[in-house]
């Protein structure tokens, strides 16, 4: 296969570009050891050699490593490693390998994000950071149901008026609406806010 171009990512980093579109990232000094330059051929036992003793096995470290700082969904995953140039089969490897050892897991992020945000936020909210750090909908479903068995949105509204020393037999309209605003900006739903704020008139 040949190789239709090699661009520098940084002063130690190159990618490079097959003809198929293919690319991965390698350091220089890869580069140099496997002789590699634009418009020359790469043998598929070369590319072999290079996806399995350099891509997969650094993709996979990489994504220990990302681990390791903090929580992530695969999708996050994902995102990084397409940031450092690595090829799709190399990301797929990369994070079957880590939900192996169940150092990812998806619903387990959700009940763990859920739990810790949930006196704090609505759960249209939640579910709409979820969907955004790619956590699946079913899954984030669970983990709401899962959480909220002790919980519902009305508690919630009604902390939040607490802690905002609400007090609505003195409020005026122009409080009231003042805190209903507030409320829909957390993410609650307007029917469970008046409900709260008319059974506390």
């Amino acid at each position: 296969m040949q190789i239709v171009r090699i661009s520098e990512l940084d002063k130690k980093r190159v990618k490079i570009i097959l003809e198929d579109r293919t690319y991965f990232p390698l350091y220089k000094a890869e580069q140099r050891r496997y002789d590699l330059a634009e418009g020359e051929e790469l043998s598929s036992e070369q590319f072999q050699e290079i996806r399995t003793e350099i891509l997969i096995k650094r993709a996979r470290k990489r994504t220990m490593h990302l681990l390791e700082r903090m929580d992530r969904t695969e999708a996050q995953l994902r995102d990084k490693l397409r940031q450092g140039y690595y090829p799709d089969d190399v990301i797929e490897d990369a994070i079957a390998y880590v939900k192996s050892y169940h150092y990812v897991d998806d619903l387990r992020y959700a009940q763990n994000y859920v739990r810790s945000h949930m006196e704090q936020k609505s759960q249209r909210k939640l579910q709409m950071e979820l969907l955004s750090k790619g956590v699946p909908k079913q899954m984030i479903t669970e983990a709401l149901e899962e959480e909220y068995q002790q919980e519902n949105e009305r508690e919630l509204i009604l902390k939040w008026i607490e802690k905002k020393q609400y007090c609505a037999q003195e409020a005026d309209i122009k409080e009231k609406r003042r805190m209903y605003q507030f409320l829909l900006r957390k993410g609650f739903q307007s029917d469970d806010i008046l409900h709260v704020l008319d059974y506390l008139t």
